[in-house]
């Protein structure tokens, strides 16, 4: 993953952002009525997006892409292996793949291999394609080894066929899709290159409280609290180096905090936490360890 960074002191500001300054007896003094708050909460948002709901690696995307310019730094050479491990979780997720089995002794998370579990069609391209040629390779892989080949990132040849081409492209025409995003041309001297604007930023204004909020005023303390598709952002947007783009319009209080509660969670050990949670949460932290190396 890519080194958190520290940010550029500002002159102070009385200004403070919606969710207020949280300091840490704030957070640690969240009430059993905050927590079924927080699930309403949830279940509201939950139904608001039924319309436009987005996958994690639109989610990670949608961060990474400039508002106005419609496209994404050039200089993140991170976000293509990220949007591969938001493939290989939302398969998890959607409990299309497991991990193997460790029986009575149990192993590295690292060192499991990906399992076909379900391979019913997910109505989403990417996702069908990934979950195709984990159906069609034998024997299994890690999902270290899925990461590089979806991202045609490996020196074997014969694994070429696994890499998943205009994977960010695909995704924006999702976003351009549900209206979200716009198409347009753009000249840069030598090439013309499609970008994708926002069109409507009601969705990332929103996506980007969601993510402050969870490392402040919402902030539960112990990881397994936590909206499991919210704490696989978190990690995925981290290793796309494109988390920092939902805190910069926090206060420098704020933003502290935030990533000190980003920090905690980075410095857990994915083998002691995939024990934790449900199975299909262990392919999660197989990618969150593949990108700890």
């Amino acid at each position: 993953m890519s080194e958190l960074t520290q940010r550029r002191k500002r002159p102070a500001t009385s200004t403070t952002n919606n969710s207020g300054t949280v300091n840490d007896s704030a957070s640690d003094g969240i009430s059993q009525s905050n927590e079924n708050d927080r699930d309403r909460d949830d279940e509201r948002d939950n139904d608001d997006d039924k319309e436009t709901r987005l996958t994690l690696m639109e989610e990670v995307l949608l961060l990474g892409l400039k508002d106005r310019e419609g496209y994404t730094s050039f200089w993140n050479d991170c976000i293509s292996s990220g949007l591969r491990g938001c493939i290989l979780t939302e398969l998890g997720f959607r409990g299309r793949v497991q991990l193997e089995q460790t029986g009575a002794r149990r192993r590295a998370i690292a060192n499991r291999k990906v399992m076909l579990l379900d391979d019913t069609p997910t109505g989403d391209v990417l996702l069908n394609e990934a979950l195709q040629h984990i159906k069609e390779t034998q024997p299994q892989e890690t999902v270290q080894s899925w990461i590089e080949y979806l991202s045609g990132e490996c020196w074997n040849p014969l694994k070429l066929k696994y890499q998943l081409r205009n994977v960010r492209e695909r995704l924006a025409k999702n976003l351009v899709d549900k209206g979200i995003c716009s198409t347009e041309k753009q000249n840069f001297f030598l090439f013309d290159m499609t970008t994708h604007p926002l069109n409507d930023n009601v969705h990332k204004v929103k996506l980007i409280k969601k993510l402050q909020d969870s490392v402040l005023s919402r902030w539960p303390n112990d990881p397994r609290r936590m909206d499991r598709r919210i704490l696989a952002l978190i990690y995925l947007a981290h290793a796309s180096d494109v988390l920092e783009n939902a805190f910069t319009s926090l206060s420098d209080e704020d933003y502290e905090v935030a990533m000190k509660h980003v920090r905690e969670l980075l410095d857990l050990d994915p083998d002691q936490e995939s024990s934790k949670y449900d199975p299909k949460m262990e392919t999660m932290w197989a990618v969150v360890s593949a990108f700890n190396k």
